[in-house]
């Protein structure tokens, strides 16, 4: 299951679709089908267009990041600070050594303060190696690392590191909160990942406090033309659609109770 939605993700992001929908017109020309050469060209433009020069990924990946907000405050007692992986470059890691974060690293840094700030709490790291060759240290492993360097004992870390997936993440982090005793946990990932992330814990019957960060969007975003960074928003665009695209087949899995967790 693993390796088959890596591939489709492969052909599902925007700029995929738009080299096959090109591929076909080529292939359409080669056969002097005109017709059908010029409608999966124009698909591909208008694809790319609208990936490349509108702020349609930012106001998709915005309304994913406002579904659940962040609380005023915390709790008074946390057991524990669940943190979902996937901000380590770790294969970067295992070639040059250190700590490196991709744009993910809020997730490590807001985990960091909330340790801090309650520090009879457990932190529980779920993330294992998500390359296809699964060759690499996840993120459970390179945490320990992270956080002994800013003076977070070794041995309040609980380290879950064979999951590859977010279904695989909350699976794994029930049996460890079981095995360890724990509830009342915060949970931690960004916010445009939190509602896939606490439909899949709700429905595996773990209650938790989520708490979103890294925020890529100004949350005042709206539907336009946008031709001052087309490369960030290919970049939203393509988170955004990967998210929804989770949040739906999660559903349809019957992995979540709701297309879009509140």
């Amino acid at each position: 299951m693993f390796l088959i939605s890596k591939i489709f993700w492969l052909a599902a992001q925007p700029l995929s679709i738009v080299f096959l929908l090109l591929l076909l017109a080529l292939i359409f020309n080669g056969f002097g089908m005109r017709n059908a050469h010029g409608f999966f060209a124009a698909l591909a433009v208008i694809l790319l267009f609208v990936t490349l020069f509108t702020s349609t990924g930012s106001v998709m990946l915005q309304k994913l990041e406002d579904r659940i907000a962040r609380p005023a405050s915390l709790p008074a007692e946390l057991s524990c600070i669940i943190i979902l992986g996937g901000a380590f470059e770790n294969e970067v890691m295992a070639s040059r050594g250190g700590i490196e974060f991709n744009q993910a690293a809020d997730r490590f840094v807001e985990g960091l303060l909330l340790a801090q700030s309650h520090p009879n709490a457990r932190i529980l790291v779920s993330g294992g190696d998500g390359s296809f060759s699964g060759t690499y240290e996840g993120d459970a492993h390179a945490a320990e690392t992270f956080f002994t360097t800013f003076g977070i004992p070794a041995d309040r870390l609980i380290r879950e590191g064979a999951s590859r997936t977010t279904f695989e993440n909350a699976r794994n982090t029930r049996q460890l909160l079981e095995d360890e005793g724990l509830s009342s946990c915060a949970l931690v990932t960004s916010a445009f990942h939190m509602p896939r992330s606490v439909g899949l814990f709700r429905k595996l019957g773990i209650d938790v406090l989520p708490w979103p960060t890294d925020y890529r969007t100004t949350g005042k975003a709206v539907l336009w033309f946008d031709f001052s960074q087309p490369s960030l928003n290919a970049q939203l665009t393509t988170t955004a659609v990967r998210e929804w695209i989770g949040l739906v087949a999660y559903y349809l899995s019957g992995r979540t109770h709701a297309v879009f967790p509140r």
